[in-house]
């Protein structure tokens, strides 16, 4: 799945959109991009729908693994063979918006309609005050707990700050288990690091756009994960162990915290029914900031499409609170529409309530060029301070190389 799929230079020397393929009238075509064996038959329901209910209007999806969207993606608009919409990683947009391949929405967005969202998962997709997307799938992390170990470890309720997370690693070290689960290996081993960064009011990026990582509260929490990998209240090894490794030795009831998102609910109570867990907010910093990562992808239109009104249709039939929760509840997402978040599979769902009560402190991937090589950057950063480098020097050096991205 995209939210976590990029790839660097999308269409790069793409100087012009080609002509687009002759359109059948009145034929939609969406690429689709395929979460689990669920997504085909959602959108086959879809076409069945819709074209119930608006004749003279055909839908035809095809529904692409996530492992070769982007690549199919470029190579379709470059022969003027794309669709006329398309699912895509919000983080591949800013690519589609300078090549000018991605039509804006907001000539179809009426008030009525943009009031549907919860802001949060709808501002990615904005840029320079045009909305280029609606967010089709949405995502946060939030800290799980395993409830056992709290119990034998004499720890009432899950911590509230990093302070008292450290005390409580200590509880669940001394009963033989590890306190906090820390991943140190591939994707999101930077967001990791934000977690605590954002709990001590610091930004990925400063006001003036520069690099957040020069900044005393950077250093504070690459201090405080390095304090708790010497203290031994993590898991061995942190940077051999990427995000499915600590999830799974949280499966397995060795680890006491960790920080991911609502899929690993899916993956308990499928796999280990019969753990005990809870899940709660990401800690707190001294000053009570807290910051969670928020993930979405977003289905746009071509600036080629022939049928743009009737792909406008679709696209409203699939946001509307029906569609939504169908798509939403199966693919195990969070909620995007603001009506469905209202519903009692989610008010009455311990785990979602968890990760949508912390969507007011979501942050997202910054839409800046580069990103992708200042992200890697910093998780460089953090590997070389969790196997014993000094935090203050590689920040500074990540800060530098960080900074030397940005002004490209």
């Amino acid at each position: 799945m995209s939210l976590a799929k990029w790839t660097v230079g999308l269409l790069a020397g793409m100087s012009m959109l080609a002509l687009a393929a002759p359109a059948d009238a009145g034929e939609v075509r969406v690429t689709v991009a395929e979460y689990s064996a669920k997504t085909g038959p959602y959108f086959d329901e879809v076409k069945k729908e819709f074209e119930a209910a608006n004749p003279g209007i055909t839908v035809k999806f095809e529904v692409v693994p996530w492992d070769v969207l982007l690549q199919k993606l470029t190579t379709d608009i470059t022969a003027g063979t794309n669709a006329d919409l398309s699912i895509i990683g919000t983080r591949w947009l800013i690519d589609f918006v300078q090549q000018d391949v991605a039509e804006p929405l907001d000539s179809y967005i009426t008030p009525d309609f943009k009031g549907r969202f919860i802001d949060t998962f709808l501002s990615p997709s904005i840029m320079n005050g045009k909305t280029y997307g609606l967010p089709i799938a949405a995502s946060a992390r939030a800290m799980y707990y395993n409830k056992e170990l709290f119990e034998k470890a004499g720890i009432a309720k899950p911590p509230a700050t990093w302070t008292e997370l450290q005390e409580d690693a200590r509880k669940i070290k001394a009963q033989g288990a590890f306190g906090f689960g820390l991943q140190g290996k591939e994707i999101e081993t930077d967001v990791y690091y934000y977690y605590a960064m954002w709990s001590q009011g610091t930004e990925i990026l400063n006001k003036d756009g520069t690099s957040g990582l020069g900044t005393p509260g950077a250093l504070e929490a690459a201090k405080l994960y390095k304090s708790m990998i010497d203290e031994g209240l993590t898991q061995p090894g942190v940077t051999s162990n990427n995000r499915e490794d600590v999830q799974n030795l949280f499966k397995q009831g060795k680890v006491g915290m960790m920080i991911t998102a609502p899929f690993l609910s899916n993956q308990i109570k499928e796999e280990v029914p019969n753990l005990k867990y809870g899940v709660a907010a990401i800690p707190a910093g001294p000053t009570g900031a807290r910051g969670t990562y928020g993930v979405t992808d977003s289905i746009i239109m071509f600036k080629n499409s022939k049928n743009k009104d009737e792909a406008w249709k679709l696209l409203d039939f699939l946001f509307t609170k029906e569609q939504r929760a169908k798509f939403t509840q199966g693919e195990g997402f969070l909620p995007v529409n603001k009506e469905e978040a209202k519903m009692d599979y989610y008010v009455n769902n311990a785990d979602l309530a968890a990760f949508t009560a912390l969507l007011p402190d979501a942050r997202f991937a910054p839409v800046i060029p580069g990103w992708e090589e200042i992200a890697q950057i910093t998780s460089d950063a953090m590997q070389k301070i969790y196997l014993g480098g000094d935090p203050e020097a590689g920040l500074k050096d990540a800060a530098a190389k960080a900074n030397a991205v940005l002004k490209k």
